[in-house]
């Protein structure tokens, strides 16, 4: 199809990591694409801004991992540089008010929540419990169809189990809970409460997305939200608008000669093939002729998005390498559960990044922010002591004030979706739903390993490209 103002041969939707992607791969097959985005910008939940001394700081995702194989050779390819996240020197835990500096582990596996078990001063029984524990979850995890849950053994009632009361059914120690809690609200598989998700599904992210594959291994020189602006760039800059920004979808027809897209204007996209590559919520915003299954619509209705506000603390300095420790900090503090020091070798900029998860992000993004800024600010000093509690710069991003997000990292199911609508809504070979026959998924939710991670926004980009070439002809 000869491109033109609004006809092409693919219209990729969302131009986050994942659309971008799928809208490169197919400009270099030698399609015409049109990539529509609803915001006035690129890159989705791969977002940065400048820190008011002038410095690129990640708001959104911002780490790769030691398995992200995909993201690191995309960097490579862009000329992008990455350099490791700094876990020299000691983390410190917190627990029951008390704050602990202590080594980390040589792997996950075996730690509590990274940290040498050995070496936290926790009570005996207290540890040993979170020892069992944990050694029940990680069995659980490998019994884990990755590609069909709902094949799981006894997949059904671990369903509609929620974490919390899996976790309670084989202990009362609370201790022993923190690890699964941690998991659900800032490990990577959606900004959750243990209660609000079914252990079948903490489980599947584990096994899709484990935390010993260090998926915090490195970060982006220069920040990774540069990376979707490049995309963006190198897209204009190989054919003619291909980018328009301020343009949300509302409906996509499948008409018997082309693909109709309606975006923000009297007049409709035409083309013959469509990807979508927004968080599953957004999706029903989108009115879709033919109506999408109902099994799918069910699903999107039971895949809510995360809780999850950023924040960013900047300093002069990274002062706490200074004193022999690592920026990692854990705990049970009323805000913050997550520190990581995001600042490259050099230390500058100096930046702790922290999150508010699951209902915090919603319970304390209610309060006026001189209130919030300061449990905040405490939480810092009681991790790295006063210094702490005076940033230069303190930066909040709220992603469920997103409308176009509606949270972060990724969405999370319900109890009792992986066993039904998941199920019912699946493609032949995978834990996504099928494509709508001219109409194709792409989003890191898709993704069937990494999901939640800039790897899974790639993987299902490529894969959903190559899924709407090979439907044109494309081949392989």
């Amino acid at each position: 199809m000869a491109p033109s103002n609004r006809s092409c041969d693919v219209v990729v939707v969302g131009a986050g990591l994942s659309g971008l992607v799928a809208a490169r791969q197919l400009q270099a097959s030698g399609l015409a694409v049109t990539l529509l985005e609803a915001r006035s910008r690129v890159g989705g939940r791969m977002h940065s801004v400048s820190s008011a001394g002038g410095s690129p700081v990640d708001v959104g995702g911002q780490w790769g991992g030691a398995s992200h194989h995909r993201f690191a050779a995309l960097l490579a390819e862009l000329g992008v540089e990455r350099f490791d996240s700094h876990y020299d020197g000691l983390g410190v835990f917190h627990w029951r008010g008390q704050r602990q500096e202590a080594p980390l582990a040589h792997a996950f596996d075996g730690s509590v929540l990274f940290f040498e078990p050995g070496a936290l001063a926790l009570p005996a029984e207290a540890l040993a419990a979170t020892q069992r524990l944990q050694a029940a979850f990680a069995s659980l995890v490998a019994q884990v169809n990755p590609q069909q849950p709902w094949l799981t053994p006894d997949a059904e009632r671990l369903d509609r189990l929620s974490v919390a009361a899996w976790g309670q059914q084989l202990t009362g120690e609370s201790l022993a809970q923190l690890p699964l809690e941690w998991l659900c609200r800032v490990g990577g598989s959606g900004g959750f409460e243990p209660w609000e998700a079914s252990i079948l599904h903490l489980a599947w992210t584990q096994a899709v997305a484990p935390q010993g594959e260090t998926p915090e291994a490195w970060l982006v020189r220069g920040s990774a939200g540069a990376v979707a602006r490049r995309l963006a760039d190198d897209l204009q800059r190989q054919a003619p608008q291909p980018l328009r920004l301020n343009q949300p979808v509302q409906a996509i027809e499948q008409r018997p000669d082309a693909v109709m897209v309606w975006g923000r204007g009297a007049e409709p996209y035409r083309c013959r093939r469509v990807i979508v590559a927004v968080p599953p919520p957004q999706r029903l915003a989108i009115d879709f002729d033919p109506p999408l299954p109902a099994a799918h619509r069910a699903l999107l209705q039971r895949s809510p998005m995360g809780g999850m506000t950023k924040i960013l603390a900047l300093y002069a300095q990274p002062f706490w390498r200074g004193n022999g420790l690592n920026g990692l900090g854990i705990g049970d503090r009323p805000a913050l559960e997550l520190t990581a020091d995001s600042a490259p070798p050099e230390g500058q900029p100096a930046v702790l990044a922290s999150f508010l998860a699951g209902e915090r992000a919603l319970r304390l993004g209610g309060l006026p922010p001189e209130q919030r800024h300061r449990l905040i600010l405490d939480d810092l000093a009681a991790y790295w002591g006063p210094q702490a509690a005076v940033p230069l710069e303190l930066i909040e991003k709220s992603w469920n004030a997103e409308p176009w997000s509606g949270g972060a990292f990724t969405s999370f199911l319900i109890p009792g979706t992986w066993t039904g609508a998941a199920r019912l809504a699946a493609g032949a070979s995978g834990h996504a739903p099928a494509d709508h026959d001219r109409v194709f998924w792409a989003g890191t939710e898709v993704s069937p390993r990494w999901p939640g991670y800039f790897e899974g926004a790639i993987e299902a980009g490529l894969a959903a490209a190559q899924r709407a070439r090979s439907s044109l002809g494309g081949g392989a």
